[in-house]
């Protein structure tokens, strides 16, 4: 081979790796395959790294060269948590470099259950960070476990504030809320707001509501210093609450919720009635579907002009058609008590009941279809038992919906694991499953479920704890 040549194929060679580096979008021609994905616009790979994980997101960097400046040049998405490293330390000291080899804009910070450990320089470090300008998701809340902690939260950051200009979705968690500024706090953008046992007083958290124009989600979990909270807002769609946990001590129980005005509410959720409030008013709320779970627990309870007082009707003058999914736990069971609820929303498509056995009700009741109710003969099409355990009240209650439902699909009891075939045989003779209103309507028993009545506030329906595809299954095989 002669200089020419020698030196034709040395060029070659060189040439060769960056050649399949072009055909492979960068990735070094090692899959033997065109690399697609490298040839999308920068925008819309950026919009994939974007929405990775933390730690996935870094490491794209190493795909190609196409990719190298791609990470920096997105919107941060920074999860300071196991995600990012296993280590409590090393996570910690890997967002630190994060934050510093990053331009920013930011998109989303996600700080959940941090242990704080004399760390709140750090964190005030990385909130006032030029890498999470503009960030549109907070998610931060300390660690309720970190030995080295006081029983008081530790302080929320006032640098955690900074980007209320442009937040969508904001979650705080365990920390306590700096009140001072509440008032002054407008949040443009702000969709959903949550709080989770956050110490906050109640003056703050009207304040804070009032500067959120277009807030359409309200969480306020096991909160400290709310005792009375009045909301009017005309963007809210959804609201899930509850007060603090027993041991918080009696001054800071949260004692009544009132819905003066909310147009556009779907959603009332108390979360866990037991820790409160002990009074709930829905003043107006002409587009509510959704409510529950309502118990005993929740002493004064109205609706318009119509009021209860644990569970049993005082006045029933509101009718509201709009609720499409309710859910009660109700005591004995009491059916009397349940058909009021139906009476008061006539509409109910889905029923879900929680038993809880404090006292025994009789519940053998006969329908008068001279005196029908709405709910029963056009509406209502499943029914879900919770806590089902086949005593002669709880039979007789569910039976009645058995023998009067007229527009059934499904009825589902969530039963104790000790219950057989046998048993359950038996008990679909005692409910009178041939003789159904319904002539469409499936009933299926089921020893996974039982336990599971809170809302899950998350979740399109909050009271659907099993699966609908297994439901018809079990049915089918029980028919």
């Amino acid at each position: 081979m002669g200089d020419g040549d020698a030196r034709a194929e040395r060029i070659r060679l060189e040439e060769e790796p960056r050649r399949q580096d072009r055909h492979h979008g960068g990735d070094g021609g090692g899959s033997g395959a065109p690399d697609l994905i490298s040839h999308l616009p920068d925008e819309v790979l950026g919009d994939i790294i974007t929405l990775l994980p933390t730690r996935d997101g870094v490491r794209t960097q190493a795909l190609a060269r196409r990719w190298r400046p791609l990470w920096r040049a997105t919107p941060l998405n920074l999860q300071v948590d196991y995600g990012l490293c296993s280590q409590h330390t090393n996570h910690a000291n890997l967002a630190t470099k994060i934050l510093d080899g990053h331009a920013g804009p930011g998109r989303c910070f996600t700080m959940p259950g941090f242990r704080l450990r004399n760390r709140l320089a750090m964190v005030d470090g990385w909130l006032r960070s030029r890498a999470l300008t503009g960030l549109r998701e907070i998610n931060f809340s300390y660690s309720t476990v970190d030995p080295q902690q006081q029983q008081q939260p530790p302080p929320m950051p006032p640098s955690a504030l900074r980007f209320m200009a442009t937040l969508r979705v904001a979650k705080f968690g365990y920390c306590e809320f700096p009140n001072e500024v509440a008032p002054s706090l407008k949040f443009p953008h702000l969709k959903e707001l949550s709080l989770v046992e956050v110490t906050i007083s109640e003056d703050a958290v009207h304040g804070l509501l009032s500067g959120c124009y277009v807030l359409e989600i309200l969480l306020l979990e096991r909160n400290v210093g709310i005792g009375r909270l009045r909301i009017s807002s005309p963007t809210l769609r959804s609201i899930g609450f509850s007060g603090p946990w027993a041991w918080e001590g009696s001054e800071a129980k949260f004692q009544e919720l009132v819905v003066e005005e909310a147009p556009r509410l779907e959603r009332l959720l108390p979360l866990h009635p037991n820790l409160g409030p002990a009074t709930i008013r829905v003043m107006r709320a002409p587009k509510l579907e959704t409510v529950g779970l309502l118990s005993a627990a929740i002493s004064k309870l109205e609706f318009g002009t119509t009021a209860f007082q644990e569970m049993i009707a005082l006045s029933l003058t509101t009718s509201m058609a709009t609720v499409r999914v309710l859910a009660l736990e109700s005591l004995g069971p009491n059916l009397d008590s349940v058909l009021d609820f139906l009476k008061c929303f006539p509409c109910v498509e889905k029923l879900y009941i929680t038993f809880n056995r404090l006292k025994t009700v009789k519940n053998a009741r006969i329908y008068n279809p001279l005196d029908p109710i709405e709910c029963l003969e056009l509406h209502l099409k499943k029914v879900v038992v919770n806590y089902y355990r086949g005593m002669r009240p709880e039979v007789d209650f569910a039976k009645f919906f058995v023998l009067n439902a007229k527009v059934l699909n499904d009825m589902y009891f969530g039963v104790v694991q000790s219950c057989n075939d046998k048993w359950i045989a038996n008990q679909r003779r005692q409910l009178q499953l041939d003789n159904k209103a319904s002539p469409d309507a499936q009933f299926a028993f089921d020893k996974r479920a039982a336990g599971n009545s809170l809302p899950n506030f998350r979740k399109d329906d909050p009271f659907e704890w099993f699966d609908q595809q297994y439901f018809l299954r079990l049915a089918r095989i029980l028919d």
